[in-house]
């Protein structure tokens, strides 16, 4: 089973996240972080490092997955909406803008923690039981 976080309506243009996201696809968390925060795109790394941690923080509380097995399965960069804007140029003529942003999708996968089964076991009576009994 797999994690996975999403990043919607991220302000950076998908091409400029998949350049960044094809770096740490399929490597462990703990190495992607180190190659992210080395990487000369600031903007688009720390977009790309909040979804990993947060798709590390939704394995390990939610799912009880180990911190040191997570692997990125897949990291996935789409195109979210557009936002049409307008830049005055000369003569009164406007051109138009487009403002790309994008939808960042890391699914997380790794080994799960050993859920460890209680066992039944007679349970010492409390302090106060014993007391009453004796009466």
């Amino acid at each position: 089973m797999s994690v996975k976080a999403i990043a919607n309506g991220v302000k950076i243009s998908p091409r400029k996240v998949s350049v960044v996201a094809s770096l740490v696809r399929g490597r462990t968390i703990e190495d992607a972080v180190v190659i992210l925060n080395n990487t000369p795109r600031p903007k688009s790394s720390l977009a790309v490092k909040k979804v990993i941690e947060s798709a590390k923080a939704n394995a390990i509380h939610n799912h009880g997955y180990r911190s040191e097995g997570l692997y990125i399965q897949s990291i996935l960069v789409n195109h979210g909406p557009r936002l049409k804007r307008i830049r005055p140029v000369a003569k009164g003529i406007a051109h138009g803008i487009t403002r790309r942003t994008s939808h960042i999708t890391v699914i997380v996968d790794g080994t799960l923690r050993e859920v460890k089964k209680p066992t039944k076991t007679s349970t010492p009576k409390s302090v106060n039981q014993s007391k009453k009994e004796s009466k």
